[in-house]
């Protein structure tokens, strides 16, 4: 399974510390994420992340379109709270979400629903993913 990681930086500790609770079920799994969190994930948890570009430079542009073309199987974006009251500049800077709904990818943008999709597929519960 490929799984998303991205998060503001009001929430990257949380991010880290996720996944270093669930490590064991992470590990199993490819994860792509923007450049700063993904470094943040390796350096706190040891698990390897494919790296994208910084979210701001194009990172979350480069997960937008690996969700549209059906490569990514679940995301988690752990977004600030006061990230959505905020106008961005950035077209790309909240494309995840809608396209996560389009595809029906599941999304996580709290801690606590992200913990619930991990724990899913620790128990094996993710069959919305096709198998090629």
């Amino acid at each position: 399974m490929n799984i998303g990681l991205i998060a503001d930086d009001a929430r990257k500790v949380q991010m880290q510390n996720i996944c270093i609770a669930y490590k064991h079920i992470l590990k199993q799994h490819e994860l792509y994420s923007t450049f700063v969190t993904g470094d943040m994930i390796e350096k706190a948890s040891n698990l390897t992340v494919n790296k994208l570009h910084a979210g701001t430079l194009g990172g979350e542009q480069q997960m937008a379109v690996m969700v549209e073309n059906g490569l990514i199987d679940l995301v988690i974006f752990l977004k600030a709270a006061d990230e959505y009251s905020r106008p961005s500049n950035n077209p790309w800077m909240n494309r995840v979400i809608p396209l996560c709904n389009k595809y029906e990818i599941p999304l996580a943008t709290n801690m606590a629903t992200a913990e619930v999709l991990i724990r899913a597929i620790g128990a094996g519960l993710y069959g919305w993913v096709e198998e090629a």
